[in-house]
């Protein structure tokens, strides 16, 4: 899943030859490097803000909250990185960023994709023990943490071959038969693995446990969710607060559904070219490769976006946060009470007062504003 084979590639001598001529036109270069900059930007401000609101308001650090922060920071690594690299060398044909590099790379999108996943697994089951097991064990703030040392434990653990068998070489350039070859000079950052057996052992490993079990595995919990839920509708009727739930899972879900379907196209690609890379045009390889990427980083948008501009929770406290940066360097002529509301993995709506937290610009006390709606936790 994070291989990313029209980058770190195997080519043969005579590919190169007939991919020099398929150079990419001006307007596709241009369209490239708009997309992925506003991909760059779109992630890093809206998963930065992301992490920023929800590490500042105490309240807001529940396990789901904590995970889906675990998720932006995996997005911020993977835009910081992965992305600026990815659009140089695809521009350029050859690798200009040095061996270090050329390494870090692979290795930190693979982590970054695996830990990505696996936030998204824990956070399913977390919904699903909460749902369907109310009374039974609840995980709190702290394992939410254990579990994400683990999480990025175990991603770098997985990604570790990438670190051991990529190389930068120019060795595809020499066998080019031609007079005053200019690509004798050439670097590309490729994989070199001892057989193709064992680089297909991997990657179709990394298909399976980075994507299609993960992802199984998420839509069961949550298809499981939605039959209790159903059942429970005369219920659910009488009550607001299992409607809220139902809204958080189907926004959490909107974000698993979303992350599928970016994915999906580089996985089809990497798939076909493991297995079959003669049936990709050579000509036509790097833009198909360069749309299924850009699909795919893509998903490091959706968290902030699904998640967090469509919560309510998040709108309000990032309205606070704007206005106290507005405040800052006024001098505080009242304190505002305003109670602020999350999803307690216990169950319970903690509120809270901005008193502790600096000034807002108000002349004057205003009275206690109720809490928009909770995304309850237990709604059995």
């Amino acid at each position: 899943m994070s291989n990313d084979s029209g980058l770190f590639s195997i080519k043969e001598a005579s590919d190169w030859t007939d991919t020099s001529q398929c150079l990419p036109s001006v307007g596709g270069a241009t369209f490239l490097i708009v997309a992925y900059s506003a991909v760059i930007a779109i992630a890093l401000i809206g998963n930065a803000g992301l992490v920023f609101i929800i590490a500042r308001q105490q309240e807001l650090r529940n396990v789901t909250n904590i995970l889906i922060a675990n998720l932006s920071c995996s997005d911020i690594l993977m835009s910081m990185v992965c992305l600026p690299v990815t659009i140089i060398y695809t521009l350029m044909d050859r690798w200009v960023l040095g061996e270090a590099l050329c390494k870090v790379t692979p290795f930190v999108q693979c982590t970054s994709v695996t830990v990505s996943v696996f936030s998204l697994v824990l956070i399913a089951l977390e919904r699903h023990q909460l749902i369907l097991h109310p009374t039974g064990w609840s995980p709190a703030a702290r394992h939410s943490y254990l579990a994400v040392g683990l999480t990025w434990l175990v991603a770098c653990v997985i990604s570790l071959p990438f670190l051991s068998f990529n190389i930068l070489t120019n060795d595809p350039f020499q066998n080019i038969s031609l007079p005053a070859s200019p690509f004798r000079d050439h670097l590309i950052c490729m994989e070199l693995w001892p057989s193709d057996e064992h680089r297909l052992a991997y990657t179709t490993s990394l298909l399976l446990f980075q994507y299609l079990l993960p992802l199984l595995l998420v839509l069961l919990c949550y298809l499981r969710i939605f039959l209790r839920l159903r059942r429970r509708r005369d219920m659910l009727e009488r009550s607001r607060r299992p409607q809220g739930a139902q809204r958080i899972n189907a926004m959490l879900l909107a974000i698993v559904v979303a992350f599928a379907l970016c994915w999906l196209p580089l996985n089809v690609f990497n798939t076909l070219f493991d297995w079959h890379h003669q049936a990709l045009p050579d000509c036509q390889h790097d833009t198909v490769f360069s749309a299924c990427h850009l699909s795919a980083m893509a998903s490091t948008c959706i968290n902030p976006i699904v998640y967090g501009f469509l919560n309510s929770n998040f709108q309000r406290e990032l309205k606070l946060t704007l206005q106290r940066c507005q405040c800052g360097n006024r001098a505080a002529e009242s304190y505002e009470s305003f109670p602020l509301s999350t999803v307690g993995s216990e169950g319970a709506t903690k509120t809270t007062s901005l008193n502790r937290m600096g000034s807002v610009c108000a002349p004057s006390p205003r009275p206690e504003i109720s809490s928009a709606k909770t995304m309850p936790a237990n709604t059995s």
